[in-house]
């Protein structure tokens, strides 16, 4: 246990999904007065122009097969940089606490006696739908949503997601990091008894100007995705509020 009354603070701050305006205030505020900023891969470049000139930055990014750095390393370096900085800054995309290891993190944080705390971010489940026109809930078509992760980690212990169970489970289904798994979850999803005529929408970049939105059934997104070469980074969004995209779409 590190004696807290000679530590800086580590803040675990969400950058939101990629639109530097959906990024939150407090966010912002802290970035300009960093000591260091601790960066993720997917963390928009007008978000991270807006660190203090002086902060130390380092990417500590995480893309699929290219990992600049473990996650175990990353947690010593946020406790070495506290012993020493007033303001560590750990810039995580979407929300920490969502998809994004900030559990993990905090908890050992917390363990090693690092003072620290949150700081919300709009995670892109959330935001990508509504910037292609798709509501998650509608009142004439869902009350409910799962968000659930599609990405597998090989070699790791990680709860079995139970597709059966989240077929039927809600209306709307949105699933982060699922692109490169998608042919077996739609192959657990109807082997569930979902249609192959169920809508779903695949969306890439998320409210980023490069944003793509591809649109297609159970049935008919792989050939589509391959058609198009669409990978990720993408959420898919599936359900009957996919339908409303061509309507609503800005």
């Amino acid at each position: 246990m590190t004696d807290q009354k000679t530590l800086g603070k580590v803040y675990l701050v969400g950058a939101g999904p990629g639109d530097p305006g959906l990024f939150t205030l407090k966010g912002k505020t802290l970035l300009e007065h960093a000591d260091i900023v601790i960066y993720d891969a997917l963390v928009s470049s007008a978000i991270l122009a807006m660190i203090n000139p002086q902060a130390e930055k380092i990417n500590a990014g995480k893309r699929r097969g290219r990992h600049s750095k473990l996650q175990s390393e990353t947690t010593e370096l946020m406790i070495e940089k506290a012993q020493t900085n007033a303001v560590v800054v750990r810039l995580k995309g979407g929300d920490p606490f969502v998809f994004g290891r900030g559990g993990e993190e905090m908890g050992d944080l917390v363990n090693a006696g690092v003072p620290v705390e949150v700081v919300p971010g709009i995670t892109s489940g959330v935001a990508a739908p509504a910037y292609a026109g798709i509501p998650l809930t509608h009142r004439d078509i869902s009350s409910s949503v799962t968000f659930v992760t599609g990405h597998e980690s090989v070699g790791k212990y990680r709860p079995q997601v139970n597709w059966s169970a989240i077929a039927h489970g809600s209306e709307t289904i949105v699933i982060y990091m699922g692109v490169q798994n998608l042919s077996h979850i739609i192959e657990q999803l109807k082997g569930a008894g979902l249609s192959g005529a169920t809508p779903i929408a695949l969306i890439r970049w998320g409210t980023c100007a490069e944003q793509q939105d591809l649109i297609g059934s159970l049935d008919t997104i792989i050939e589509q995705k391959e058609k198009e070469d669409f990978s990720a980074p993408a959420i898919a969004v599936i359900g009957k509020v996919v339908d409303l995209h061509e309507a609503l779409q800005q």
